[in-house]
Order: C-alpha cells, then structure tokens, then sequence
C-alpha cells in the first residue's frame, strides 16, 4: 500500500545541502578551498583530504554519508586531520566554519523555493531548516534566496540542540512551534536527517533523492523517498 501523509502533520523541517540547494553545485568550490586551507597548500594532500571526505577531485561529485555530505565543521577537521592535515583539529575547526560560510554566499536552489515554500505555507504548514552547517551560514543561504518570510526556525550544528543525527535540532523546532515532534515532517536527503526524524518521533521521514543520498540508503529509514521537494505538494495533497 502506498504511503500516505497524515492529516495531523502541522509543520515540515528541511535539511538543506542536497534539499533546499544542489548540493555539488553550491559545494565543490568551497569544499576544494576547505581541502587545500586544511593541506596547507600541499596539492596532493588537499586531493587525499577531498577524497577522505568523501568528493572525487576530478568530478567534484560528493558520495552520499560521507563527511562533507553529512557531517560539521568540527567533524570535518578532525576526519582531515587524521587523514595528515598538519593542523591541530580544535584551531582548524573554526578555520573551516569561515570557509563554508562563505560559500553560503553562492547557493544553487533545487527548484523555485520561494513559490514552493509559499505553496506549503499557504497550505498550513510551518517550515524550518535543519543542517550541519553552522547557524550563521544557514542564515546567509536564507537571506540570499531571500527566503527569510517563508522560515520560521533555523537550526545548525552550532546552535546548541545538538549534531545531526541527535534528535535536538527537530525536538527544538516543536518547542519553538510548541507541536508535538508527531506533527513534523522531516524532509532530507541523508541518512542522518532519517536518525533525526526516527530519533526524535517526527510524524514522517522523506528521502529525497536530489542530493548525495541513494534510494538504497534513504528507503531504510524513510517512510517514502521522493525526487526532490518539489514533488511535497502532491505528496501532500493526497
């Protein structure tokens, strides 16, 4: 039988790298400069680093789950230190976090966000974002696609709920909208959006299958896997 969304469902969180924006398209650039800051300019280095975290260098394509897919800027620094960068981890963290700000600078949305989250907020729901990225370059995407109107709550890994896959980032959306974690769907394209949403007793976990994720990984979690979130308004139209 396929799968339906319930009717109590009252807000949707995202996740944005590979949900909201093309993941490789707004990353590759940023993630090389990341590489080649942690090598210290040793290109070899930075080419073994892009591959430990997960990107081809050659095709800049991002694998799904991996470190620069799903994981912070601290996370990310201690993974390129152990992998020979001659930084000590605590001080290249924050390097790093200045690094992917910036490249929030260049985001590359997946569809026309600003009709469809209008869409959605016009059908009821309240909408937020989740990501591993810091807060302030969540914020910076947002304001650049000038979708500020359309978002009612802004999580990062620095905002202090906790990283992905913890359940905080969406437990602190429903305290924020003061619903129940039941009423939430989450919308993500890895599967540490699908731990969140299981972890915190979201209402629904939807793979999307426009960024790194594979219907393979995403179906084990999710409750459906759809094409990109331009198809949620059907979706939730049934």
């Amino acid at each position: 039988m396929t799968w339906q969304p319930s009717a109590s469902l009252k807000a949707i969180l995202f996740d944005k790298d590979g949900t909201l924006v093309d993941f490789d398209r707004t990353w590759a650039e940023t993630n090389r400069k990341s590489a080649q800051l942690a090598a210290d300019g040793d290109t070899e280095l930075a080419d073994r680093l892009l591959r430990a975290c997960g990107m081809d260098p050659e095709t800049g394509a991002t694998a799904g789950d991996s470190m620069f897919a799903a994981a912070n800027a601290a996370e990310i620094a201690a993974h390129m230190v152990a992998h020979g960068s001659p930084y000590d981890a605590a001080d290249l963290g924050p390097l790093l976090d200045v690094v992917f700000v910036e490249g929030a600078e260049k985001p590359w949305p997946i569809c026309d966000l600003d009709q469809l989250l209008g869409e959605l907020q016009a059908s009821g729901f309240k909408l937020g974002i989740a990501s591993s990225d810091g807060e302030n370059g969540i914020r910076r995407t947002v304001e650049v696609l000038g979708l500020e109107h359309h978002i009612d709550f802004i999580a990062g890994y620095d905002s202090g709920h906790g990283p992905k896959p913890e359940p905080g980032m969406l437990l602190g959306f429903a305290r924020h909208l003061g619903v129940a974690p039941a009423e939430i769907m989450m919308v993500g394209d890895n599967r540490h959006d699908m731990e969140m949403a299981r972890a915190a007793g979201a209402g629904a976990a939807v793979g999307v299958l426009s960024g790194t994720g594979t219907r393979e990984a995403l179906s084990q979690l999710a409750d459906i896997c759809i094409g990109s979130v331009s198809d949620l308004p059907p979706l939730l139209a049934r």
